[in-house]
């Protein structure tokens, strides 16, 4: 009588396992694929609308009032200083954009203007503030860029765009400069003023080879010892980049002026510094 023989099981063992463990792994794969096919929005709905969709759901936008929005602005920026308080805005304008600015700013440049100081004269100052620039208004531009970056300043400084001056686009050329100055005008200087400039913002419409840099001399009180040379690029200096905003306030939040707001424009090394500049005041200005 024959003996039936014992399943093998050390061989099967040895096939069957692997062959498990690879099935799965391919089914876990698999199942990988296609949760992340579906979780994808196969939707015709525009990528800023989705991220507008999920922004609205996570922060659950409370109703606005008339001139509010009804969404949530995001325009990021480094702080690079609070004495004086001053933000870089990375991208804030396109290529396309600051080239049409520069564009449209050409055929008006005229020698920059100072103003001028209670005991200065035009020939006193001369040397001071060598580029050349024009003002236009976003009203004035039929291309609808200035309205565009104008409401965005708007936005990035919470300040109203009926607060802003018009643009005053400048052009430094080869060795062409600003010595350091404020922004705002004191009244003890510059005589009774009917309103305040607030902040300023720059926008870059250009790269700088080397030099051009915008200085704060009087960032967190340095060279505040009463011997800084107003000629001198010192201090806190930012590089002009294509596209990028600086935002600063001249003003504390109680409306009298911060010495650290004290800036300038190096002179120019290398290249050609184009930028467009938007003072805001501290009530409503009419172009």
């Amino acid at each position: 009588m024959k003996t039936k023989a014992k399943p093998n099981w050390s061989l099967k063992t040895k096939i069957g396992l692997p062959f498990v463990f690879l099935a799965c792994l391919l089914f876990f794969l698999a199942g990988l694929f296609a949760s992340t096919l579906l979780s994808q929005d196969i939707s015709d709905v525009r990528p800023g609308e989705r991220v507008l969709e999920a922004v609205k759901k996570e922060y659950n936008l409370m109703p606005n009032g008339e001139t509010g929005d009804d969404s949530i602005t995001d325009i990021p920026f480094q702080v690079l200083s609070w004495w004086p308080r001053a933000l870089y805005f990375p991208n804030f304008a396109t290529a396309e954009q600051c080239k049409a600015i520069i564009d449209m700013a050409k055929p008006g440049l005229r020698p920059s203007t100072l103003a001028l100081r209670k005991w200065e004269t035009n020939e006193n100052t001369k040397g001071i503030r060598t580029s050349s620039g024009m003002f236009i208004s976003a009203a004035e531009d039929k291309s609808g860029i200035l309205d565009i970056i104008e409401e965005k300043i708007a936005r990035a400084s919470k300040l109203p765009r009926i607060h802003g001056e018009a643009f005053n686009v400048l052009r430094y050329e080869l060795g062409q400069k600003y010595n350091s100055h404020y922004d705002a005008f004191s009244p003890d200087e510059y005589g009774p003023q009917k309103s305040q400039r607030v902040a300023s913002f720059l926008l870059y419409l250009s790269d700088v080879e080397e030099g051009g840099e915008t200085m704060f001399p009087f960032e967190n009180g340095m060279n505040t010892d009463g011997t800084y040379d107003y000629q001198a690029c010192v201090g806190l200096k930012v590089k002009p980049r294509r596209g990028d905003g600086l935002l600063f306030y001249s003003l504390f939040p109680n409306g009298t002026i911060d010495p650290t707001s004290l800036h300038g424009s190096c002179p120019v090394i290398k290249g050609e510094k184009w930028v467009a500049t938007k003072w805001i005041r501290d009530q409503e200005q009419f172009d």
